[in-house]
């Protein structure tokens, strides 16, 4: 008996499986390479997807961050030319110096006291009246501009925080992103 239909090819497909595909222009290995690039397209398109996602939430943050008054010290623990550190709720690390002999907020300066040459730590020297790095020996004026060393010659300066005295307590406004938030 011959069934053309039912006879069994090499490839184990029956020839009215061949005759069906070959009808259609599409042959199993064919269809496996576009669904094989169809597959690895998609997981390229996934991830270029998750990649741009995660730009744009840097780039535009939803809100932005919310900042706050932070108690520092009485005036009377910082006698001028003396500093002491600081760090934010977020971990950034701040010098607060004392300059003038006033006791108002212009008498002090609050700056970021890591260095944007290579991330060392920046401290301030009241004889000398500048913020120092150690590491490269990159020199800062009392507004936090670099004059010397690497900083000076890129024009890096120092991230400024603003301060504030009430009652005789010097106050500083830092970002809050790492307190945990009232319920």
């Amino acid at each position: 008996m011959h069934n053309s239909g039912d006879e069994a090819e090499p490839d184990g497909g029956t020839a009215g499986d061949l005759a069906a595909s070959q009808a259609s222009g599409l042959s199993r290995r064919g269809f496996l390479a576009r669904a094989g690039s169809a597959v690895m397209g998609a997981g390229l398109l996934a991830g270029y997807g998750t990649f741009a996602a995660y730009a744009l939430r840097y780039l535009y943050p939803a809100h932005p961050r919310e900042q706050d008054w932070l108690l520092v010290a009485p005036l009377a623990q910082l006698p001028k030319g003396a500093a002491l550190a600081f760090v934010a709720p977020d971990g950034q690390k701040i010098a607060i110096a004392r300059q003038g002999e006033g006791e108002s907020a212009q008498d002090f300066v609050a700056l970021g006291s890591t260095c944007p040459h290579l991330g060392c730590q920046v401290r301030w020297e009241g004889q000398n009246n500048r913020f120092f790095c150690p590491c490269h020996n990159g020199e800062f004026d009392k507004t936090g501009k670099g004059i010397g060393g690497p900083p000076g010659k890129a024009g890096q300066s120092l991230p400024r925080f603003p301060l504030k005295v009430e009652y005789g307590i010097l106050y500083i406004q830092v970002p809050l992103d790492s307190l945990p938030r009232p319920v």
